[in-house]
């Protein structure tokens, strides 16, 4: 619990120190290509957010998720890409390689599905290379290029909003 809290505190530092000289990119072009950071520790419901975005027209094969949890309990078997706070050096890096290829992929969209800032969610946010970041209003918003004000929970909504706005903003 102690180690937990100083390596959370090491962390925040980063992205603090980061977020004073970061500057959200953003791109003119067409979404393809789609990345989903979760907080699967509160929101367990990732297949039916998946379907929900493949219902607005986004190909399930160009949707890559990363999955976050606090700890792993004993036994316990995660599907492909998750990341917990072992997987970050105290110095901020990523040392597991299906995280960094996540964080260097050049996504079109990076949708941080997390309403509760942790300092490995915000890292990898931050750390990201998509062109186009779209999260939650409760999180820090220096990390995101676009923010929506609901509840983790209401997943449709969040992304009946976020479909609706990247409409206007000709992304689609």
């Amino acid at each position: 619990m102690f180690l937990k809290f100083i390596k959370d505190f090491g962390l925040k530092k980063i992205v603090k120190k980061s977020l004073l000289n970061y500057k959200a990119a953003t791109s003119a072009g067409k979404i393809v290509t789609v990345g989903v950071l979760i907080d699967e520790t509160y929101f367990t419901q990732k297949e039916a957010l998946i379907r929900e975005l493949v219902s607005n027209g986004i190909q399930r094969s160009n949707i890559d998720t990363l999955s976050f949890k606090d700890k792993l309990k004993k036994g316990e078997v995660m599907d492909c890409c998750y990341l917990t706070r072992a997987d970050i050096s105290s110095a901020g890096d990523f040392t597991k390689e299906d995280v960094s290829a996540f964080i260097n992929k050049p996504f079109d969209i990076l949708i941080s599905y997390y309403d509760v800032g942790k300092a490995p969610l915000e890292l990898a946010t931050l750390k990201s290379q998509a062109k186009f970041k779209a999260g939650f209003s409760t999180v820090d918003n220096r990390l995101n290029t676009f923010m929506i004000k609901t509840l983790a929970e209401k997943y449709k909504e969040f992304v009946t909003e976020l479909f609706k706005y990247l409409k206007i903003l000709n992304k689609l």
